[in-house]
């Protein structure tokens, strides 16, 4: 089996982070998206990976490089343009030849493992074996309809009226059948080519298309919220690791990673928290689900809930919660006060909060 990423798309939900990084970089953990996602494929077994990238390809390649430091080998395709998830696997079909093959997007987060999934995909091989999840409102996603003996009868993508709950969220598992689906169908209504369409024609066609459902942590992160939300669920999972230095005026409380050469001082840090390499925390509160990126420097500051991220430096700003703020970004207050704060700030940026 190999595996095809989607790693193409602009991120509008995102901004402003998605005008200075792809939105699959944003780290979550102290890890970004990308990287767990291909974690979770190594996971499954599968080592030969191709990437789809649109406009940030340098930087996708500068962090995964050829794969060899995940335990996979890296293959980058060029989209030029968003043309949707079947235009993906028509651009791959060459890498993809004639093997089956797990299809992922790039900023989606599954925290329980797919293996009993792709386990039973392996088994029966159908056509297409979709993942879908129950949803509250399902207009946003791609909806599965289920025939009597489990079978997918129907497959909608954004219905106005859905018949079912069922989302498809985000990976797909395919034999070579879905490269005949995806040259017979044409541009939706939005102009894209969509693996719904191509999932559909398999069921005219009377092919099998099954639906598996996933029961464990998952997160589309498209939204901040999304984001703070999967890293909280991340740093649940987390131990006490200090490879940094912690000063005797400093107290730490829970589950607490702090990073080679990250300095804590006159401070607080209430886990469960990350504190990233070289990091410096002085007369600070970093309460409990916060990241704190690699060369970071907060003073004075108390945050909790968020995550700041690689160079950032915040100062003197009391009461920081469910914040996303972007590399080397300059976050600090011109008159001190209390107070309390969210910033979604993005790269480059300097704010000051007056109080």
């Amino acid at each position: 089996m190999k595996a095809l990423v989607l790693s193409g798309g602009s991120g509008t939900r995102l901004r402003p982070f998605s005008y200075s990084m792809p939105k699959q970089l944003i780290p979550v953990g102290q890890k970004p998206v990308i990287a767990h996602v291909i974690e979770n494929i190594r996971d499954l077994g599968v080592t030969e990976v191709a990437v789809i990238v649109g406009d940030w390809k340098s930087e996708i390649e500068r962090l995964l490089g050829d794969g060899s430091r995940f335990g996979v080998r890296v293959t980058y395709i060029q989209q030029e343009k968003p043309l949707g998830l079947a235009h993906c696997v028509r651009l791959a079909s060459e890498f993809l030849g004639e093997e089956d093959f797990v299809m992922y997007l790039g900023d989606n987060m599954l925290l329980g493992g797919l293996e009993p999934i792709a386990e039973e995909f392996a088994k029966q091989r159908p056509a297409a074996q979709l993942v879908v999840r129950q949803v509250a409102d399902p207009r946003s996603f791609g909806v599965v309809e289920l025939a009597a003996d489990g079978s997918v009868h129907r497959l909608v993508e954004k219905p106005e009226n859905p018949r079912s709950n069922l989302a498809v969220i985000g990976v797909y598992f395919f034999t070579s059948a879905i490269h005949e689906a995806v040259a017979a169908i044409g541009p939706s209504a939005r102009g894209e080519l969509e693996i719904t369409d191509a999932v559909q024609w398999l069921v005219g066609q009377g092919a099998e298309v099954r639906a598996s459902e996933y029961e464990g942590y998952w997160r589309d992160t498209g939204s901040v919220d999304d984001v703070l939300d999967c890293n909280r669920a991340l740093l649940d999972r987390t131990g006490t690791e200090i490879r940094g230095s912690v000063d005797q005026m400093s107290w730490l409380f829970g589950p607490v990673v702090i990073e080679s050469g990250a300095r804590i001082v006159r401070s607080r840090i209430q886990g469960p928290a990350v504190i990233g390499a070289g990091s410096v925390i002085e007369d600070s509160h970093i309460g409990p689900y916060t990241a704190i990126g690699d060369g970071c420097a907060l003073r004075y500051t108390h945050i909790d809930d968020s995550i700041v991220l690689t160079g950032a430096r915040v100062s003197h700003v009391r009461g920081l919660h469910g914040s996303l703020i972007g590399r080397s970004a300059a976050v600090g207050q011109v008159e001190r006060g209390a107070g309390h704060h969210r910033l979604v700030v993005g790269d480059h940026t300097r704010v000051e909060v007056l109080v």
